[in-house]
Parts: structure tokens; C-alpha cells; sequence
């Protein structure tokens, strides 16, 4: 790990240890006694429920990962690309926009013998997948149930539409990478010269240069495409039960915690547009905007005590739990690696 990454590392357990006051402060009559109660008295087996969904979010990018890159004639052992999973889980979740995810991701698939033109395609068609799975989560969830929209506040309704606004934009900016990159490189290229022209931007013509080198390699990268179109469908499977393994944790805990079912359709579209809300910031982890979402949501169909103790039981486990297994997966497979190279 760099020196920006510790020190995001570090910043992590101070936003995190801020949002869980925060939330825990909010809610009157909130007690660590009436918690600890709550959790006791849950059904363990929808907590057990809870806890394989949780671990299904690593799982199931792993196998997308796996399909993508077994289809690109790169095929590893299936627990190895838990790992891949495991390192873009928990470095995403420490670094800001999520930018420390796919790099870490790639440091491992590279060290396996992938090579770079394969680990990067894997991981961009991956990000699409992502996306697109994310894109058919909230529109499904609007025809399910549209009016659970609108029992968030204002505030939440607006960064539910800018985080699906946002990731209809980067879906696009993704296809036209791989599929229209001369398009984009056009895009770019008047950019640079209109940044030149406002004296913004130095260097242009070098910076032009390393934008040629770059899409070139994109081109090349979606020929390798071309190639994977029987694997685009699984890979992007795949990572919508990644999306509903994330949703169905908060589901779970649910049920365990009141049992009843009537509400849980409202419960899993409220998380599911927690999801996307939270993807509009750039906080890692979307700590403290995940949290607000899913208090406002969840308030609107319990009471407020209730909706806290749902939001950190379901948070803890869809998330921080979730990160401190990703995170010693990561350290795990590191120091393997590096017991296995040395007695090379």
C-alpha cells in the first residue's frame, strides 16, 4: 500500500467512526443496550441469510472477473479471482470515487501471469457490466414500486436522480472507450485545444500524443471484445446478483429483526435506491450519504428507533463487515504471494 492509500486508510476509520455517531446520535431513545437487545433477538437464521448475501458481493464479481477473463483464453482458478474481487472491494471503499478498486484489482491479476492488454479489457467490460446492472436495478425497482420514491426527502430524491444520471453518463463514456473510441478521442481532442486557448492547459500536443497511444490501446482492447460477446451475458449476470446480494442483506436483516413480510418489497426498493444515491459522491464508501439515504428511507416505513437499528445492523454487515473481510483476504493473498515468490 502507497502512502496515499494509508493515509486514505486511516481517514476511512475517522469517516466511518463520524457516520456511525452520527447516526447512532440522531435517534431518541437509541442506547448500545437497546442495540445489542435488537440483535439478540433476531431470527439467526435470516441473520445467517444475511451474512452469505453479504458474502455474496464478493463471490459473484469474483465470477464475473472469472468469465471475463476465462473468455479471453486467461483462465485462473476460480478462488483466485475472489482475491480480484476482494482487492477492488476493499481499496474502492478507502479511496475517493472509488478509484483505488480496479488498480488494485489489476496488481494481482498481473502478478498471476494476466497479460496487462487482457487485465485491462477484463476490467473495464467488467466496470460496464457494473454499471449496467446497477441501470436495471433502479429501473426495475421504479416499475415495482414507484412510490417509494417518493416517500424520500427532497434532498435524497435529488442524489438518487444525479447518482443514476451519473452512471448513465459514465455507462456511455465507457461504450464509446471501448466500442467509438475515434469518437472520443475527437471529444477529447478539441478539449485540450480550447483548454490550450483559454491558457488552462500546457503541453498540449504531448498530451495529445499520450491520448493517441492511449486509445490505440483501446482499440486493441476492443478487438479482444469482439472475441467475448458470448461472455458479455454471464459477466453481466453475474454482477447483477452482485447488486442483489448487496440489497438483499438489508432484506434479510429485516426479516430477522421483525419477521413480518409485508413490507419487504418496500424495504429492497428503498435500499436499491440507496445504492444509486450513494454512488453520486465522491466519499469513500459513500459514508455518511449512504447513512442519511437509508435513515430517510427507512424512516418512512418504521419508526425512527426502528430505522436505526435496521440501518446499522444491515450497514454494518453490507459494508463495514464486509471490507474488514476484503481487507484480510487481500493481506492474506499478498503475503501468500510473496512466501510463493520467494521460494522461486
Amino acid at each position: 500500500m502507497d502512502k496515499k492509500k494509508a493515509i486514505w486508510a486511516v481517514a476511512f476509520v475517522f469517516i466511518a467512526g463520524a457516520s456511525i455517531w452520527a447516526v447512532m446520535s440522531q435517534a431518541k431513545g437509541f442506547s448500545i443496550e437497546t442495540f445489542l437487545e435488537y440483535i439478540q433477538n433476531s431470527n439467526p437464521a435470516w441473520l445467517c441469510a444475511a451474512v452469505i448475501s453479504m458474502l455474496g458481493y464478493v463471490v459473484f464479481e469474483g465470477l464475473a472477473i472469472h468469465s471475463i477473463t476465462s473468455g479471453l483464453g486467461h483462465k485462473r482458478k476460480v478462488k483466485s479471482n475472489f482475491l480480484y474481487s476482494a482487492a477492488d472491494i476493499y481499496f474502492s471503499a478507502i479511496t475517493p470515487s472509488a478509484t483505488g478498486g480496479q488498480p488494485a484489482s489489476a496488481y494481482f491479476m498481473m502478478k498471476d501471469g494476466i497479460p496487462t492488454a487482457v487485465v485491462t479489457v477484463s476490467l473495464l467490460v467488467n466496470l460496464v457490466m457494473y454499471t449496467a446492472a446497477l441501470l436495471t436495478t433502479g429501473l426495475l425497482c421504479l416499475i415495482i414500486a414507484p412510490g417509494v420514491f417518493m416517500n424520500f426527502s427532497t434532498l435524497s430524491r435529488m442524489l438518487i436522480i444525479a447518482g443514476y444520471i451519473l452512471q448513465i453518463v459514465l455507462g456511455a463514456a465507457f461504450i464509446l472507450l471501448l466500442f467509438r473510441g475515434e469518437l472520443l478521442e475527437k471529444i477529447f481532442n478539441k478539449l485540450f485545444k480550447l483548454l490550450d486557448k483559454l491558457k488552462i492547459m500546457n503541453y498540449r500536443k504531448k498530451r495529445q500524443k499520450k491520448l493517441q497511444k492511449t486509445m490505440e490501446d483501446f482499440r486493441e482492447c476492443a478487438n479482444m471484445i469482439s472475441e467475448l460477446k458470448p461472455m458479455l451475458g454471464k459477466a453481466f449476470a453475474y454482477n447483477f446478483l452482485q447488486r442483489l446480494s448487496q440489497i438483499l442483506v438489508t432484506v434479510f436483516v429485516f426479516l430477522a429483526t421483525y419477521g413480518g413480510s409485508g413490507k419487504v418489497k418496500d424495504i429492497f426498493v428503498t435500499q436499491c435506491f440507496v445504492v444509486l444515491g450513494s454512488n453520486c459522491v465522491p466519499i469513500p464508501g459513500a459514508m455518511g450519504v449512504a447513512d442519511y439515504l437509508m435513515l430517510d428511507g427507512f424512516g418512512s416505513i418504521m419508526s425512527q428507533i426502528d430505522a436505526t437499528n435496521l440501518e446499522l445492523l444491515s450497514r454494518s454487515l453490507s459494508f463495514y463487515v464486509l471490507i474488514i473481510i476484503s481487507g484480510i483476504t487481500v493481506l492474506v493473498g499478498y503475503i501468500l504471494r510473496r512466501i510463493k515468490r520467494s521460494k522461486v
